[in-house]
């Protein structure tokens, strides 16, 4: 061959029948709709796509305090605290999320600010696949976070959701036994939500038939004093972290 011996294996990759010109390559087979459109199972305590949640009376559980802001190692979120109106509060305490972006084109979906925040207003989907055309796009705006009047997370044109990328949303943050402490298996230390209820808690940490209605039941105790109550209690919504 002499020196065409150096082709060997560039000419080999024209046959796929050669040792060098197998293909090993799959072709992404996602999002092309029909019975080709394959998925992975995608696990449980996977962190994708944020939302802004609601109580369970459609009131926001964001409160401005920009305490995901602080914590994020990626400063890829911006928070703007403002009062609420006493006539017409957006949300339980005495301050809202006025202004609450998030610049995915920083974001390394660490979770940090789901773990920051007392209310658990901010939380994240298991939706992780994004098609930006626009990088204006990757700023996603409380207009395009907070969950609608349903409770639903909002579908963009560029996302690819699926079924159950809603479900289980930060359920690493439902263990019912945090730290380890025994005391606490078993008992619901997170707050209902708009569409959804009260969570049930992560896999492998169930509660019985009983625990549940007494969760339930509580969670139903709590609706009915922020109702008798008015908004102006904050801690008439209970939840966040303990």
């Amino acid at each position: 061959m002499g020196y065409l011996g150096g082709f060997k294996v560039t000419i080999g990759k024209f046959f796929h029948s050669t040792e060098t010109g197998k293909v090993l390559t799959r072709e992404y087979l996602g999002g092309k709709g029909g019975p080709e459109d394959l998925k992975r199972d995608k696990p449980v305590r996977m962190h994708g796509r944020h939302v802004l949640n609601r109580y369970e009376d459609g009131m926001e559980k964001c409160i401005g305090c920009e305490l995901c802001a602080g914590v994020c190692p990626a400063r890829c979120i911006y928070v703007r605290g403002a009062d609420n109106d006493p006539e017409s509060p957006t949300s339980p305490g005495e301050r809202f999320g006025f202004v609450y972006e998030i610049n995915y084109l920083r974001c390394i979906h660490c979770d940090l600010c789901v773990e920051a925040c007392p209310t658990e207003a901010i939380t994240e989907t298991k939706m992780f696949e994004f098609s930006f055309t626009d990088r204006a796009d990757a700023i996603y705006t409380k207009d395009e976070l907070l969950v609608d009047d349903d409770g639903m997370p909002q579908q963009l044109p560029w996302e690819d959701w699926r079924v159950g990328d809603d479900a289980n949303t930060s359920a690493w943050m439902r263990a019912t036994s945090p730290g380890g402490a025994a005391e606490f298996e078993g008992i619901v230390a997170w707050s209902a939500e708009l569409g959804y209820g009260v969570r049930s808690p992560e896999g492998g940490q169930p509660l019985d038939a009983a625990q549940q209605i007494e969760a339930e039941a509580k969670a139903a105790e709590a609706l009915a004093a922020a109702h008798g109550h008015g908004h102006d209690d904050h801690d008439d919504h209970g939840g966040g972290h303990h």
